[in-house]
């Protein structure tokens, strides 16, 4: 009668450790904070004064201690690496395990900074048959055995422990990845961004009048980007796509950026075709952004389509190219040229208002206004003009311009207060 009491006892020890622990393994909680907590559960449920969880990885193939209690000497964490055998030794163990001198070797190496000897019990923790972690107990409380009902006891709640680790594992690894690719990404990113810098510089150094054009213009995308809300990769491909949107004027003769006068239409046809010529430069080239091959093509595409070469219009034309075109039109009409002297900043961006929604994305036009506002009033972090030309416009009348442009985009209906009562 007072085994049965006992067995009574231990299993109802059991499932109230089992009610304890559902809230655990699904709260909102740091995972080191839940591990301790589970921890705790385990050791009280099997009597143990010593115990580590450990998580599983197989790549090095070892255990990371993620909570112990109890050990005196235990590293923090604790680290036990692990050889093929002792995976094979663990994955085929079908429930909790008690060491001895001769089963030490057999399921733990003793190469890693804590030694295996401290542990008197193991429990490998496994999801589908494929190891997760470990539950590692030491001393019981009287240096009692670990019996059979402790055993069974462990066995149960330790399959339910077995999924939260294997879950944080799961966490951790598509952290890491996201983490990885994102650094490799920004490195990508950061090798492309200087190649195609200097590329840019060599497209522009052949023409004197177009000295920085391709620089400027990724400067100004990028930030029209930013204004807009785009985010660290679409700005970026904006800024390649900058450097790169006038590479098909390497095969433009170098007579027709000299020219005094205006073009004639064989001329203006003769440079219009710089923008298929580079597109088929850049069609086949596999970069880590597709728009580019689009926007080489479209930056001259205008919304009424009267653009070229394709003669599309607003919805047709990609928001890439709508904002490529719009900074290649700011930086030309800005600077020199055989046949005119740079417009101001105001004169520009008055014409470009001017000629919006006709021309010009609006939305796009109000996010270079943005930009060359915070350079008006000192807050950009890094200046959208370079020192050749001041921001000569105050921002009151960019504001103005930004007021009439949303006038126009709201089809001059005006939105008046209604009187007060």
């Amino acid at each position: 009668m007072a085994v049965q009491n006992n067995n009574f006892r231990r299993l109802l020890r059991t499932v109230e450790t089992l009610s304890d622990l559902g809230p655990e393994l699904t709260a909102e909680r740091e995972f080191s904070q839940t591990a301790q907590l589970m921890l705790s559960a385990l050791m009280e449920a099997s009597a143990a004064c010593e115990g580590a969880l450990f998580t599983f990885s197989d790549k090095p193939s070892l255990l990371s201690s993620v909570a112990s209690r109890g050990f005196a000497l235990l590293p923090d964490p604790a680290i036990v690496p692990l050889l093929p055998k002792h995976i094979h030794a663990l994955t085929a163990a079908r429930g909790p395990v008690v060491l001895n001198e001769s089963t030490y070797t057999v399921f733990l190496s003793s190469n890693g900074n804590v030694a295996p000897e401290l542990f008197k019990c193991i429990v490998p923790l496994k999801v589908n048959g494929k190891l997760a972690g470990l539950l590692a107990l030491g001393r019981r409380e009287g240096d009692a055995l670990y019996d059979d009902d402790e055993l069974d006891a462990l066995s149960l709640l330790t399959s339910y422990v077995a999924l939260a680790v294997q879950n944080h594992t799961l966490a951790q690894t598509l952290t890491q990845r996201v983490s990885e690719n994102l650094r490799l990404l920004a490195s990508l990113h950061g090798f492309y961004d200087n190649a195609l810098e200097a590329f840019a510089t060599a497209i522009d150094v052949k023409h004197v009048n177009i000295h920085g054009h391709s620089l400027r213009v990724a400067r100004y995308a990028a930030a029209i980007g930013e204004a807009l809300g785009m985010d660290q990769n679409d700005v970026a491909a904006l800024r390649s796509a900058g450097y790169l949107h006038d590479i098909g004027k390497v095969a433009v003769d170098k007579y027709l950026f000299g020219k005094p006068t205006a073009l004639d239409p064989e001329e203006f046809r003769a440079m219009a075709d710089h923008t298929t010529v580079g597109h088929q430069i850049v069609a086949g080239i596999q970069f880590p952004w597709p728009m580019i091959p689009e926007v080489v093509r479209w930056h001259h595409e205008r919304s009424d389509g009267s653009g070229y070469p394709d003669r599309l219009q607003m919805d047709e034309v990609p928001i890439s190219a709508r904002i490529i075109g719009i900074a290649d039109t700011f930086d030309a009409m800005t600077s020199m040229r055989p046949y005119r002297e740079p417009v101001s900043v105001g004169g520009t961006l008055s014409e470009i208002v001017r000629l919006a929604p006709q021309k010009y994305d609006p939305n796009v036009v109000q996010a270079l206004l943005i930009q060359v506002r915070r350079d008006a009033v000192g807050s950009s972090r890094i200046p959208l003009l370079d020192d050749r030309m001041a921001p000569n416009i105050a921002p009151a009348d960019i504001d103005q311009l930004a007021a009439g442009l949303q006038h126009r985009m709201s089809r001059n209906r005006l939105y008046l207060t209604p009187p007060s009562t």
